[in-house]
C-alpha cells in the first residue's frame, strides 16, 4: 500500500521548518482530527482532547479555525478535495481500453496516498449521525458514480449499460472494503483478470493485467 505521511509538519522531514512560537500548523490539526475521526468516530473530535495529543495549548486552535464546527467543515472539505477527487480524476485518465481505465480507478484501491478507505468509511459512519454529511456523501457518490458512468460511455457502452457497469464496480469496491478480508495482495490479484471481465464484459490482455500488478506490488 502507499506510504502515508507523516500525521504532524514536525514529524516531516520534508516539511519546511516552523518558525517563531508557531508549533503546529493548520494542517496538523486536520491531520490529528482526521485521525480521530478515522479511529473513534466524529464523537471524539473534541478541541482540548486534540490540543492535548498536539502538546499545545487550546488557544492555539482559534488562530486557525473558528470554532470545532469549523474544524469539522475543514474534515469534509479535505474528503471531498482528496477521496472524491481522486477517483474523478482516475476515471478520466486517457486508456486504450476499457480494461486500463478500470485499473487506472483501482489505483485508488492500492495507493493510500492517493485515496483514503479509511477515511472514506469514516465519513459514511459519520453521515448517519449527519443529515448535513449524508448529504455531501450522496453527492460525493454520485459524483464518483457519473465519472464511472461517463468512463464506460467513452468506450461505447450504451448509457444504460455504462450506467449499471458503474454501480456494479463502484458498489462492489464499497462492499469488498467493508468485509475487511484478510486476503494476500496475490490472491486478490490472480482474481484479477476475473473481476476486469465481469466488470466490462471484455477479456483483459496480459500486458494489463502485467502492468497493474507491478503497481500493486510497488506499493
Amino acid at each position: 500500500m502507499g506510504k502515508k505521511k507523516p500525521i504532524l509538519h514536525r514529524d516531516d522531514p520534508d516539511a519546511e521548518p516552523l518558525v517563531g512560537n508557531i508549533k503546529v500548523t493548520r494542517q496538523d490539526w486536520i491531520n490529528v482530527a482526521m485521525d480521530v475521526l478515522v479511529s473513534d468516530g466524529v464523537e471524539r473530535v473534541k478541541v482540548l482532547a486534540l490540543a492535548e495529543r498536539l502538546a499545545v495549548s487550546r488557544s492555539s486552535f482559534y488562530w486557525y479555525f473558528k470554532s470545532r464546527q469549523d474544524l469539522l467543515d475543514a474534515l469534509l472539505d479535505y474528503w471531498l478535495s482528496t477521496n472524491t477527487v481522486a477517483m474523478i480524476r482516475q476515471a478520466g485518465l486517457p486508456a486504450a481500453t476499457i480494461n486500463s481505465a478500470v485499473c487506472n480507478v483501482h489505483h485508488c484501491v492500492i495507493d493510500t496516498t492517493l485515496f483514503d478507505t479509511a477515511l472514506d468509511f469514516a465519513v459514511r459512519d459519520w453521515a448517519r449521525r449527519s443529515g448535513k454529511v449524508r448529504r455531501l456523501l450522496d453527492q460525493s457518490d454520485a459524483r464518483r458514480l457519473d465519472a464511472l458512468s461517463a468512463m464506460f460511455s467513452r468506450y461505447g457502452y450504451p448509457d444504460g449499460e455504462a450506467e449499471a457497469r458503474a454501480r456494479v464496480l463502484y458498489y462492489m469496491q464499497i462492499g469488498y472494503d467493508f468485509a475487511q478480508l484478510a486476503e494476500p495482495l496475490e490472491v486478490r490479484l490472480a482474481m484479477l483478470p476475473h473481476y476486469l471481465l465481469a466488470f466490462t464484459g471484455q477479456p483483459p490482455q496480459q500486458d494489463e493485467i502485467d502492468t497493474f500488478s507491478a503497481f500493486a506490488r510497488s506499493h
